[in-house]
């Protein structure tokens, strides 16, 4: 096709998506809460009620189903254990129809076996909250998956519009059509042919389609005649076709083609071939834009996760504040003793030497200390390496320390010799080992045992895997662990928030290892995990 009119209508359909354009919420954007549980209900409306939202709610799935096609809602918070058909069977039914897959389902779930989880986002639910539930984790899931809502809602509209912008094109306009005869020699070619290589009727009539369209590579080489796709069509009688192809203009301008060449045999014999070509320079000018638009999407979502990895480092914020003005005070303390010393009628060398060689220590710890906040919070490349793990376990206890002497506790480590490299991104594994580190310091911060320390060992467990432990002789593991500790939220501390050992799971699960913990026979609590070796 090719046409201006075409061309200038997907350009101002797709701008906005390449610039990134943040897509506004809609006024009154519905929700549906669905939940068997009265509670559970009454938690949710509290938790969502006064964001913007118009909340409906559900208390089956039968009533789900009803509402859904009813009132269509941008989300369903559903529950999955409920009377009747459940979470399961609902967000299936869904799917199925037509009129309501657009919807956006977030599972919730006292289930949090991993097959539950893969069951629920194989049903069609694009995420799942584990029950009980935080407020927090609700809203900001919710803000997510209404986002990505809302710009799958806008990319869709984009697209249909680009849909009926190409129908009505092809009502008046057809794809280039040539039919030629067994030697390549134009017999019949339509307007759209003649317009888009830019010959007229009488020119491509009897001319030769070899050298009039299909003479030249990509580069911009002559195409041997054998090489091409309407050669083999004419000599073997097959059908060929061929995306992204190049074909020629009468002002020899090159341009991409989708087309295709099919035989015409009367008697058995190939007497000819009919060719239909398609100008494909807008799609993939379109593909240019709409892979500008991904990776735009990608940086955001790479700013997204690196927020939040500076968002839990502002919980250390304050003591690495106070540990970097000790030295810097005494920085200043040392100036003043040597100006004070320049200023005597007799300068004390020695004296002024040892004063500079102690501003030049303070110094370089003020700097090992940022050097280490700037090795944690920076940005991710998403890429393994081959790492030390000794020196990457090293380094995190390095980071720990303004809160074992915040907190009075020694960290020690037991690291095993000649341990094989490690294949991680160092900076997630260094984020996961240093939440472990942190919390066996809270675990042990009001106990008698503070004086033993946290102690963390690395250990090679077979050919395969490497193990680290953190050892602490804190308050313990709280009964329900076993069923609870990763769950998203869960926590025993007064002021947390409980997603950092669930981010930790996650962490070491997509690197193929295992995070676990077991109950410290002289009280307290070890948590483990498990990395591959390089």
């Amino acid at each position: 096709m090719g046409e201006k009119q075409l061309t200038v209508d997907m350009q101002l359909q797709t701008q906005s998506l390449s610039q990134g354009e943040d897509i506004p919420a809609g006024p009154d954007e519905k929700i549906l809460l669905v939940d068997d549980n009265p509670t559970n209900l009454q938690v949710l409306l509290q938790t969502l009620n006064g964001r913007g939202y118009k909340l409906l709610i559900a208390k089956d799935g039968e009533n789900a189903l009803r509402i859904a096609h009813k009132a269509k809602p941008a989300l369903i918070l559903l529950d999955i254990m409920m009377p009747g058909i459940d979470g399961y069977e609902v967000c299936r039914r869904l799917k199925a129809d037509p009129d309501v897959s657009d919807i956006t389902v977030i599972f919730l779930s006292a289930l949090d076996d991993t097959r539950d989880k893969v069951r629920g986002l194989e049903s069609g639910a694009v995420d799942y909250i584990s029950k009980p539930f935080q407020a927090e984790e609700v809203i900001a899931r919710v803000d997510t998956q209404l986002k990505i809502h809302r710009l799958e809602q806008a990319l869709a509209a984009r697209n249909r519009q680009l849909e009926a912008t190409n129908e009505r094109l092809l009502e008046t306009m057809r794809e280039g059509i040539f039919g030629v005869d067994s030697e390549g020699k134009i017999s019949f070619a339509n307007p759209a042919a003649s317009r888009v290589t830019g010959y007229s009727m009488a020119e491509l009539i009897d001319g030769d389609l070899y050298g009039m369209a299909m003479c030249r590579t990509p580069e911009g080489e002559p195409t041997p005649r054998e090489d091409t796709a309407l050669y083999r069509t004419l000599s073997q009688g097959i059908v060929q076709g061929l995306h992204d192809g190049i074909f020629s203009r009468k002002d020899e301008t090159l341009f991409p083609v989708d087309y295709s060449c099919t035989p015409i045999v009367e008697d058995g014999i190939v007497t000819g071939a009919v060719v239909v070509f398609r100008d494909i320079t807008e799609k993939k000018r379109q593909q240019e834009i709409l892979d500008k638009a991904l990776g735009e999407l990608q940086e955001q979502k790479d700013k997204l996760t690196h927020m939040s990895r500076l968002s839990s480092m502002g919980e250390m914020a304050s003591g690495f504040a106070h540990e970097v003005n000790q030295p810097l005070t005494a920085i200043n303390n040392y100036a003043q003793v040597c100006r004070r010393a320049l200023q005597r009628e007799t300068l004390d060398k020695e004296f002024l030497g040892e004063a500079m060689e102690k501003v030049s220590t303070q110094a370089q710890r003020a700097g090992d200390i940022i050097s280490r906040i700037r090795s944690f919070v920076k940005k991710p490349d998403h890429c393994l390496e081959r790492v030390d793990c000794n020196r990457l376990i090293t380094d995190v206890v390095k980071l720990a320390e303004v809160d074992a002497r915040h907190n009075q506790i020694e960290i020690h480590l037991d690291l095993a010799e000649d341990l094989p490299e490690v294949r991680i991104d160092p900076i997630q594994i260094q984020q996961v080992a240093l939440n472990l580190v942190r919390n066996a310091m809270e675990a042990m911060r009001d106990m008698p045992s503070r004086d033993v320390g946290v102690w963390v060992e690395t250990r090679q467990v077979d050919e395969h895997f490497v193990k680290v432990r953190v050892i602490d002789r804190g308050y313990g593991l709280a009964d329900d662990a076993e069923e609870k500790m990763f769950t998203p939220f869960y926590t025993t501390k007064s002021d947390g928030m409980g997603i950092g050992l669930s981010v930790c799971h996650s962490i070491i699960q997509t690197h193929g290892g295992v995070l676990s913990f077991e109950r410290n026979p002289e009280g307290g609590a070890i948590l483990w995990f498990t990395i591959l070796v390089a």
